[in-house]
């Protein structure tokens, strides 16, 4: 299907088309670029006008450029405009105003993309949704996301993320939403703010963005809340809330974590509801229930958004949990959960909650006894205060339930050196020297967690892992020994 007309895109941008083309989709990387995309040359560490030519090769339908570059023929089909990134952002906001789309907008501290995938799933069995594959929820992710929506949109999830004071605003105004949901707001970003607060007056800048009669989904239960409602009354919007509070509109009144999903009984608008998701996690619990006062926001029908609700799991990196065999025959394995991809104090917490509720298998392994273990790198970000909040995962509740912490970073090693003897494992200053000895880690029975912001690179200790054995659910699919 068509998404752009040189036509259209002109109109959009005011630029200049050099010929006639259509676009069925829209790229700024010409790796992952299909034939018929518009590529869009964005200037970062390298200029996107050197990769014109090689995109065009590859079957680009035009490149939107500032200028013809060295090496493309005048004649090549090309939208010419005096600034690239500018062009992009009103073809995201002509995008939106061309089509009948309601509009999400989705941001917090933490679970922007889990819960931008919450709602994919729930939003799908009720109309054609759009959502970014990837996390794209900055000054660029936002227009591509938007100037990629089909006109016959029916709902579209747009995820808003920051670092520094002033970015949300303007990014949720060009997304003119429709309904926008915080998730949480926790200490993250510290060096680019003074303390919690300032960051949460940037996260509820969100509201910003809200059409008039818009709604807000806001958490109940934080400190921060009154600064959240502030917003929200002064924009003029209907308010929402989630949470466990008494006082919440969505309230979490009973919360079970099982080894593969975690069910929920839950108050909704005074209606006792339950649902679960397909993962273990308190956090998974409230995002799911304020993805469900979306849902109701948006007048769809609350026993089907719930149902559908149930079929989502998280995408990798964020809390996903497999079996990983390794001996197909004695039918021994342990299990990986994968949360290498961020980290910050508030989602460190959740995922230790997750670890200290599963259980391990006993009886299989050399050791005899199936064991928690914790492989937790840095977190990022966190300014002066850093150090501290490191230190303080050592006081978090329940936490001598897992046997062995290993600590990866810098920052991390504050943590390491504190707790107690018989938990301390090793502490490395890089993942790839703990990933490198990833046998010597574990035993069948055992559980780990792999915790940390991406920048440290913990994911190499979960590839490291995953490279042990077979996936279970391949063993299991009639793979006989001598196939594998």
């Amino acid at each position: 299907m068509t998404l752009w007309t040189s036509a259209d895109a002109v109109l959009a941008t005011g630029g200049h088309s050099t010929a006639d083309w259509q676009a069925n989709g829209v790229s700024i990387d010409t790796r992952t670029l299909q034939p018929g995309d518009l590529f869009v040359a964005l200037k970062d560490v390298r200029d996107g006008h050197d990769f014109v030519a090689q995109a065009l090769a590859k079957g680009a339908a035009a490149a939107l450029v500032s200028h013809v570059p060295d090496g493309v023929a005048k004649e090549a089909p090309l939208l010419i405009v005096p600034d690239v990134l500018q062009a992009l952002e009103q073809l995201g906001r002509f995008a939106r105003a061309r089509t009948r789309a309601k509009v999400i907008g989705v941001t917090g501290s933490v679970g922007k993309t889990s819960t931008k995938e919450m709602l994919r799933t729930l939003l799908a069995g009720q109309g054609r949704v759009h959502a970014a594959e990837a996390s794209y929820n900055n000054h660029w992710g936002v227009p591509l996301t938007l100037a990629r929506m089909p006109v016959d949109t029916d709902f579209a999830v747009i995820e808003i993320g920051m670092n520094h004071p002033g970015e949300i605003a303007p990014l949720a105004r060009m997304a003119d939403l429709d309904v926008a949901m915080i998730t949480i707001v926790a200490p993250a970003h510290l060096e680019a703010f003074h303390d919690l607060a300032g960051i949460a007056q940037e996260k509820a800048a969100i509201l910003d963005g809200l059409r008039p009669g818009g709604t807000a989904v806001l958490p109940a239960d934080q400190d921060i809340t009154p600064i959240l409602l502030a917003k929200a009354a002064e924009v003029g919007a209907k308010t929402l809330t989630f949470g466990a509070a008494d006082s919440a509109d969505y309230r979490l009144t009973q919360v079970q974590l099982c080894d593969t999903a975690t069910i929920v009984k839950a108050s909704r608008q005074g209606a006792a509801t339950l649902f679960k998701v397909l993962s273990p996690g308190r956090h998974f619990a409230a995002n799911g229930l304020g993805a469900l006062a979306v849902a109701d926001a948006l007048g769809l029908d609350p026993m089907i958004a719930a149902t559908d609700l149930g079929r989502w799991a998280p995408p990798a990196g964020r809390g996903t949990r497999e079996k990983i065999a390794l001996d197909v025959v004695e039918e021994t394995s342990f299990d990986l959960i994968d949360d290498a991809f961020n980290a910050n104090p508030a989602s460190m917490a959740a995922a230790l909650d997750v670890l200290i509720a599963a259980q391990p298998q006993d009886g299989v392994g050399r050791v005899g006894r199936g064991r928690r273990i914790a492989i937790l790198g840095d977190m990022l970000e966190l300014g002066s205060t850093e150090r501290a909040l490191h230190q303080a995962i050592a006081h978090h509740p329940g936490l001598a339930a897992i046997d062995t912490i290993h600590c990866v970073g810098p920052r991390m090693k504050a943590l390491w050196e504190i707790l107690p003897r018989g938990q301390r494992g090793e502490w490395v200053e890089a993942a790839a020297d703990l990933a490198s000895r990833a046998r010597s880690l574990l035993d069948a029975g055992d559980i780990l967690l792999v915790k940390g912001s991406k920048g440290i690179k913990v994911s190499l200790v979960v590839d490291a892992l995953r490279k042990l054995g077979q996936r279970a659910d391949f063993v299991k699919s009639g793979a006989k020994q001598g196939e594998l």
